[in-house]
């Protein structure tokens, strides 16, 4: 039997991620956001939904950068601080216990403790209601070479990533299948003969 639910942003699991920004240390915040995703492949683009109130909002929109810095067990409770507090208030890198690091392109610091950091331009920003939209373009993503294998390979499982599902974190490091495991033909052992 199913039953009708009042109209709300059901789509779960969602990204738990640290949206850092600002140009000069003086500046920097960090805030957690979990309405952000990818729009688009070529170019690679992204986006991240953001309160008009704030803090970080005018701060992104008079810089028109920002990075989303993926987060992992060893990043909840930071995560989840910067989530429940204002940079208006304090410093949020050193209250969260966080390092903010030089990004190659963007005037924004990355997380040095996130597995990945996604450097973002923002290319424009929709006011939606309670939210607007910075639609970005993603211009260089920044790993933790310790996850990174030989063959160049990024060991996602490896990372120990968290997401936000109603909420809760919930950790989502063991994986259930691959891209294409449901229509990869069966290896066919061939015996000989004796």
């Amino acid at each position: 039997m199913k039953k009708s639910y009042k109209p709300g942003t059901m789509i779960y699991p969602l990204p738990a991620v640290l949206v850092s920004c600002g140009a000069t240390p003086e500046e920097y915040n960090v805030m957690t956001a979990s309405w952000t995703g990818t729009v688009c492949s070529n170019p690679p683009m992204c986006y991240v939904s953001i309160r008009p109130e704030r803090y970080s909002y005018d701060i992104i929109k008079r810089n028109g950068c920002f990075v989303i810095n993926l987060t992992n067990k060893e990043l909840a409770r930071a995560t989840d601080f910067c989530g429940v507090r204002s940079g208006r208030d304090m410093d949020k890198f050193k209250e969260a216990g966080l390092t903010p690091g030089k990004a190659e392109i963007v005037a924004a610091p990355i997380v040095e403790e996130a597995p990945v950091s996604i450097e973002c331009k923002v290319v424009d920003i929709k006011p939606l209601g309670s939210h607007d939209m910075f639609l970005a373009e993603v211009v260089n993503v920044i790993v933790d070479a310790k996850y990174i294998d030989k063959d160049d390979k990024l060991d996602m499982a490896a990372m120990n990533l968290i997401a936000y599902t109603h909420g809760e974190y919930f950790d989502v490091s063991n994986p259930t299948g691959f891209f294409g495991w449901s229509v990869r033909k069966k290896k066919v052992i061939k015996r000989e003969k004796k």
